[in-house]
């Protein structure tokens, strides 16, 4: 099979492959994959590009099934990928979107340099890890049930902000203002309710993290000025999503549509990729209970960035507000979205599935916070926890190339259970240390899985998102101190 698709390529410049529409019939659209040689060439290993050509059987489907740089095999849909579906005539898919609802990251800035934070990385990570509940299982601070829980599934991060967990300008600089519009609590099972009871403010494990950086270059001077980024600058990112919740909607719904799927006369070639019309009941409840969890996502980052805030301050004794500690944006990675496009010169409905890719609207976009507007979307890729992460714009060829969309990080190149057997007898901790970053976790698992050494370079990635110009480099940041699960 992975000499068949190899043979059926279609390289099209040095960053952009097609696989054609006739490779395999019953596919809907061609697939399009961002990336170079090595990159295509893990894809077609790990079966990910398979799962490229699954993704364009989905009806519905509009000109391309994608894959970014950072693709690897996922659950249905393939990590790294998008898939654009006409909102009135397709489907909705739960392995499209990700088990980790609104996996998403936040970016914050601050006013401090390098110099101010030397000699405290080690008290301010502690002080992160101490405040910030993280590793599987872990429960937090907020306890919600019932109307109230009801009231966080509905207005994400605006309830988080109404108990104090922040600030208003915190919701502007959220992608959809933090609220996905369209959630209904009624639509999610006792189990997902009882999964989300305690878990707001809270990290979860895997490849989830806290982190402190420092800006060390500056691709765009003009765009860093107007996100008030300079060199030297500490930066803080946070990468979670919905917890246990998140991941209870997807199983509930999974199975929901994989056994209505008949009914619609809907056959596809991957049973993971189970699908029902947008329309129809089950998509309706499914999309409800997506944007419930997408929520619950948010109003988790941003009660997470709170107790951030709170460990700077108690760190340098002084205010967030005193230290600068501003949201530049936070950005969803695994969600569905309805969004109008131009496709074939008219405007068209939508449902985009992002899974494991972040939007990335240009300028001007009626979405974007007014003083975004002028020089598109914030694109925050994380990378791994041993070298580097980026910020970057959305631009105008993303709308017309990959429906406003990017990549999402490095990727995996090598499964946790690969990362564990390759690093044995390895000292994770120490390692990181040589290259100046303190890192604390809730075990050496973790670590072991998530070393640099099972992702690929993210900088190769943002260089081919970049080259291709769906995004544009305004920044990397190196890290400093990270807190794992």
């Amino acid at each position: 099979m992975a000499d068949n698709i190899k043979n059926r390529l279609n390289k099209v410049d040095d960053f952009t492959w097609v696989i054609p529409q006739d490779y395999k019939k019953g596919m809907r659209v061609p697939g399009m994959i961002f990336a170079n040689e090595q990159m295509i060439k893990n894809a077609i290993t790990d079966g990910a590009l398979e799962q490229v050509v699954n993704v364009a059987f989905l009806p519905g489907i509009v000109r391309y099934s994608f894959g970014m740089p950072d693709i690897h095999r996922g659950y249905g849909l393939p990590i790294g990928g998008v898939a654009p579906i006409d909102y009135n005539k397709g489907v909705i898919s739960p392995g499209g979107v990700g088990s980790d609802i609104n996996c998403g990251v936040r970016l914050i800035k601050t006013d401090l340099t390098q110099d101010d934070i030397k000699e405290k990385i080690k008290e301010l990570v502690n002080a992160i890890y101490d405040n910030v509940p993280c590793g599987v299982g872990s429960t937090g601070k907020i306890y919600v049930k019932g109307k109230e829980l009801h009231k966080v599934l509905q207005q994400g991060s605006k309830w988080a902000v109404s108990q104090g967990y922040g600030w208003d300008e915190d919701v502007e600089h959220t992608e959809e203002n933090g609220a996905l519009p369209g959630a209904d609590p009624d639509t999610l099972s006792t189990r997902a309710l009882e999964r989300g009871y305690k878990q707001i403010g809270t990290l979860g494990a895997g490849n989830h993290f806290l982190e402190v950086q420092v800006v060390d270059e500056i691709f765009d001077q003009k765009v860093a000025n107007a996100l008030g980024i300079f060199k030297g600058q500490i930066t803080v990112m946070i990468h979670t999503g919905s917890r246990g919740l998140g991941y209870q909607v997807c199983q509930d719904y999974v199975r929901t549509m994989g056994k209505a799927m008949n009914k619609y006369g809907i056959s596809l070639p991957d049973r993971e990729l189970a699908a029902c019309p947008i329309n129809s009941p089950e998509g309706e409840r499914y999309y409800a209970a997506m944007a419930c969890a997408a929520n619950y996502a948010w109003a988790n980052r941003q009660a997470i960035m709170h107790w951030v805030r709170q460990a700077f301050e108690k760190v340098f004794d002084n205010s967030a507000q005193r230290l600068g500690m501003r949201l530049i944006y936070d950005v969803a990675h695994n969600i569905g979205k309805i969004e109008t496009h131009i496709v074939d010169g008219k405007k068209m409905k939508l449902l985009i599935h992002r899974k494991g890719a972040t939007r990335a609207f240009g300028p001007g976009h009626p979405a974007l916070p007014s003083d975004y507007k002028p020089i598109g979307q914030p694109v925050i890729i994380p990378g791994d926890m041993g070298r580097y992460s980026y910020l970057l714009v959305g631009t105008e060829q993303a709308m017309s190339k990959s429906f406003g969309s990017t990549c999402h990080g490095a990727g995996r190149k090598m499964s946790r259970r690969q990362a564990v057997k390759q690093t044995r007898g390895m000292k994770v901790e120490d390692e990181l240390a040589n290259k100046g970053i303190y890192v604390r976790a809730r075990g050496w698992r973790t670590l072991h899985e998530e070393v640099s050494e099972a992702y690929k370079d993210v900088s190769q990635v943002v260089d081919i998102v970049a080259g291709v110009g769906i995004s544009q480099k305004v920044a990397r940041m190196r890290p400093l101190g990270v807190v794992k699960g």
